[in-house]
């Protein structure tokens, strides 16, 4: 069940996904947007509703490892680009858009009880016409991440009044198992700098997603 706040989902964003769901054509939907915008639940509600014609993937499994994180110094940083395997991605990406014929392409999950991905944990078969994918950086162009938006047949940025997306998403921080005086320092100094740069991204969506 989607959490109290969040509102029924609208018919046009359905139909808008449904239109991409052509049987014996794989295509893509990213949904874009800062932390705590609404892109998981957005997404699973879509993919629910599509029933049977569209696969859930997110971006959060190509999380670098923590210790890979702790590695290289980045751990204080998790959630900003450098802390992703944008190549990665990108090479999903290209095999679900190609999948080999009647080939399942098995996609990595992000564990937030182990606070690592998890390789090989959600199977996209050769028939789901609709891959559904969301994470921060779908529409970033630095770096590694230009390679992402030339897979995806459409991108929807979701924006939400920050004061309540940043409450919710201290919210988010302390049910996942933080302190909240943890929580707020982290949204701040951390999930914040990255939602401004994720913003830049605004423009080159195809559809801007009003959120409450």
């Amino acid at each position: 069940m989607p959490p109290s706040h969040v509102s029924p989902l609208p018919p046009h964003l359905l139909d808008r996904a449904r239109a991409l769901a052509v049987p014996g054509h794989r295509r893509i939907l990213g949904l874009a947007g800062a932390p705590g915008s609404g892109k998981s639940t957005l997404a699973a509600r879509l993919v629910d509703a599509m029933e049977g014609l569209a696969a859930l993937v997110p971006m959060d499994g190509f999380h670098l490892a923590q210790s890979e994180l702790v590695r290289l110094g980045r751990a204080h940083r998790k959630g900003a680009p450098e802390t992703f395997d944008a190549t990665g991605y990108a090479a999903l990406l290209g095999r679900l858009r190609r999948p080999a014929p009647g080939a399942t392409v098995y996609a990595p999950a992000f564990d937030r009880t182990l606070e690592d991905p998890v390789a090989g944990s959600i199977p996209v078969g050769p028939d789901v016409p609709l891959v559904v994918t969301e994470g921060n950086y779908l529409l970033h162009d630095e770096g590694d991440w230009a390679y992402i938006r030339p897979f995806l047949d459409e991108v929807w940025f979701l924006e939400l009044d920050n004061e309540v997306r940043v409450r919710r998403l201290v919210d988010r921080h302390v049910r996942h198992g933080k302190e909240r005086s943890y929580a707020e320092r982290w949204v701040r100094d951390s999930d914040e700098p990255n939602a401004r740069l994720i913003g830049r991204g605004r423009d080159r969506a195809d559809l801007v997603v009003p959120m409450a």
